[in-house]
């Protein structure tokens, strides 16, 4: 009987954690020859994997660097190495998401000569663009999530292939209009604005009062359009209302793909969110602010002029980036009364997105990023 296979996984969070499964199971449906082990949590021990280190008990979502998650993390590393290296000896390494620990980690699999693929490899097309060596000296294989990263890494002669991204198959279908106006007793007669503030303190601190403000002037111009605020999940009552203050709009928890998908237009904090409203193809705005000292070291480390995705894929000024001195109430509020009151304008940025869309939604991640493993493990 030959040899089962052997592939380890190393995630650092919940997204990487729920993309590894995917693959998981796209391969464990192609071939049973396969052993896996992960660094993981429910969603790999949910199919049986066994976990090296489990995220709950790694503590490896913490945020911050302070010393203790720093020791925590080398600690992690070389324990893993050394198993990799002693006693796993897997044929194949899989790197999902996770930047600095897994950059860091590939360094060592390396001279274990151990082969290491990356799947969702860090946004090296962001900032700190000198992280590629890393890549180029390490990595046997890239799987991108964007087009655009594909020929970033092979114009330095790295082996990479664009997958698609994984949010595709995971966003649920737009939802249905009227059931959800009723479902939050919406106006059915006024168009909707969905604030998304940020999911992150920080975000809340210096946007949050911004998006409120511009929202007030939208009022005071338009009595035909209402607002609601999304709560991220991971912010707690007690932290997200210190923010919210005073206001009349109505806060909405845990449907946050509804509301991407059934709004007329969005006020939207930069991030991901930018690319989950271009799948549903809603206009929108994305704003940015922080401490100026931030901002300046963003300026000299960043390697794209760009900061909203869908307009980092199209290369073009689709959704409109108001950073900074611009992310004030009046040209927010400017903005997105734009997008309510010129059809014309509001067409055109719908067309474009629907471009964005079609570029990534034509890949199955999961599957995708299994066959080149399986191809791999032969």
């Amino acid at each position: 009987m030959a040899q089962k296979k052997k592939l380890f996984i190393i995630t650092g969070e919940l997204s990487g954690d729920r993309h590894a499964a995917e693959v998981v199971k796209n391969l464990l449906n192609s071939r049973d020859d396969i052993e896996i082990e992960a660094i993981g949590g429910e969603n790999l021990k949910a199919l049986n994997i066994k976990l090296f280190a489990d995220h709950s008990k790694a503590h490896m979502s913490a945020m911050g660097l302070t010393p203790k998650i720093l020791f925590d993390h080398l600690t992690l590393g070389k324990r893993v190495v050394d198993y990799l290296k002693n006693d796993y000896k897997p044929d194949l390494v899989l790197l999902i998401d996770y930047g600095g620990f897994n950059l860091n980690i590939s360094k060592f699999l390396k001279k274990a000569g151990i082969k290491v693929f990356y799947y969702i490899p860090p946004q090296i097309w962001a900032s700190r663009k000198w992280r590629i060596k890393t890549v180029k000296n390490n990595i046997s294989k890239v799987m991108t999530i964007f087009p655009f990263e594909k020929e970033m890494y092979e114009k330095e002669g790295i082996d990479a292939q664009f997958v698609g991204h994984p949010l595709i198959s995971q966003m649920p279908p737009k939802a249905d209009k009227d059931e959800i106006f009723e479902k939050y007793g919406l106006d059915k007669n006024k168009k909707l604005i969905s604030i998304f503030p940020g999911s992150r303190v920080f975000e809340l601190q210096n946007l949050m009062k911004t998006f409120l403000q511009a929202a007030k002037l939208i009022s005071q111009k338009r009595e035909d359009v209402q607002f609601v605020i999304a709560q991220a999940d991971s912010l707690k009552d007690e932290v997200f209302n210190k923010f919210l203050g005073k206001t009349d709009i109505k806060v909405i928890k845990n449907d946050n793909y509804s509301l991407l998908s059934v709004s007329d237009a969005l006020m939207l904090a930069s991030g991901t969110v930018a690319l989950e409203a271009a799948l549903y193809t809603t206009p929108m705005i994305i704003s940015y602010k922080g401490p100026w000292i931030a901002y300046f070291v963003y300026r000299i480390v960043r390697c794209i002029e760009r900061v909203c995705l869908p307009n980092i894929i199209m290369d073009k000024d689709i959704v409109p980036e108001l950073l900074q001195a611009d992310s004030n109430p009046k040209v927010i509020a400017d903005n997105l009364l734009k997008i309510i009151e010129d059809d014309s304008y509001k067409t055109a940025m719908i067309t474009d997105l629907s471009k964005v869309k079609d570029i990534l939604s034509k890949h199955e991640s999961a599957k995708e990023v299994a066959q080149i493993i399986d191809s791999a493990l032969k």
